[in-house]
């Protein structure tokens, strides 16, 4: 007959003083509530006044006729003839210039991603434009390239036209004859090396034992960027399409320094005719709308934006 025993028990280690995991997290936060309230301060309260500011009906030349109305505000801006033009005239914008700046920034990613003499200073010129003022940039095409009188273009087609011959070449006025094509020419410039830098980044983050695999295993140049360096780059150029999307969309210095939004609206964008509902109009009710519309429309963008950045951090990290 066996008896059975239990083994004797062990005194539990002391305890000692806990501090809830609430309490703690909360010390590790006190140190950020100065940066979240100013944050919040200079951002957040504008918006919530703007939000109000949307739901009446309010003319600055005439203040005491103020009153609230709802949501008539966001049903003008959905119906309104002019803001549909914006609409249209802001999609093929912003369409235009970023899907330009892409591809010119992937063939000059590609360009730049192989080492010959002066790669450093080519690469230097070619960032250059992107750190130019928007304002600054605007004058410089609006000046010193698209000028009738003595800019660039009419320059060169001068020159042209006497070098076969004839005593003088046309006289265009480009920002007149071309509005649209004018400020997506001038946007291309200055978001190209933006888009470059990204496809660039993406390109020299390569696996190279899988580049050396395909050229081992008598790949052309062509077949390998077709099959593996275009798969590799569609987050990156994902990220760049976005990222300029929410640039873009924003544009109002190109539009307001070059063409004003003329002639006959034809490239006046959202931002733009916002500004002249604010400023020319005086319809502040309208114009915090239509911002609020924006602002929106932005929140859309920029979130498959930071799905895009949140899945190449997680292909880093799994490498």
């Amino acid at each position: 007959m066996t008896t059975l025993t239990t083994p004797p028990r062990t005194a539990p280690p002391p305890a000692g003083p806990r501090t809830p995991s609430g309490v703690s997290t909360w010390r590790r936060r006190i140190p950020l509530l100065p940066a979240l309230i100013f944050t919040v301060v200079v951002t957040q309260l504008p918006f919530v006044a703007t939000l109000v500011i949307s739901t009446f009906r309010w003319n600055i030349l005439r203040p005491g006729e103020r009153h609230f109305t709802g949501l008539s505000n966001y049903a003008f801006v959905f119906t309104d003839e002019r803001l549909r033009t914006a609409v249209l005239n802001t999609v093929v914008l912003t369409a235009s210039v970023v899907l330009i700046s892409v591809l010119l920034g992937l063939g000059l990613a590609v360009l730049l991603d192989r080492r010959f003499p002066g790669r450093g200073l080519a690469r230097t010129m070619l960032i250059a434009p992107f750190l130019v003022m928007p304002v600054a940039a605007s004058l410089l095409w609006k000046h010193a390239i698209y000028n009738p009188d003595y800019g660039l273009l009419n320059g060169t087609l001068n020159s042209l036209y006497q070098f076969f011959g004839a005593d003088h070449g046309p006289t265009v006025d480009w920002v007149s004859t071309y509005p649209m094509p004018a400020v997506v020419v001038s946007l291309v410039w200055q978001w190209t090396p933006f888009m470059m830098l990204i496809i660039l980044a993406g390109l020299q983050a390569q696996p190279g034992d899988v580049l050396e695999a395909a050229r081992v295993d008598g790949a052309s140049a062509m077949a390998t960027f077709r099959h593996i360096t275009l798969p590799h780059l569609r987050q990156y150029l994902e990220l760049g399409i976005l990222l300029g999307t929410i640039y873009v969309v924003q544009t109002f210095d190109a539009v307001y320094t070059i063409t004003q939004g003329g002639p006959g609206s034809r490239t006046t964008n959202l931002p733009y005719e916002i500004y002249l509902t604010m400023f020319r109009k005086y319809e502040y009710g309208e114009a915090a709308a239509a911002g609020v519309v924006v602002v929106l429309g932005s929140i859309v963008i920029a979130t498959f934006a930071l799905r895009t950045i949140a899945s190449l951090f997680r292909q880093e990290v799994s490498r």
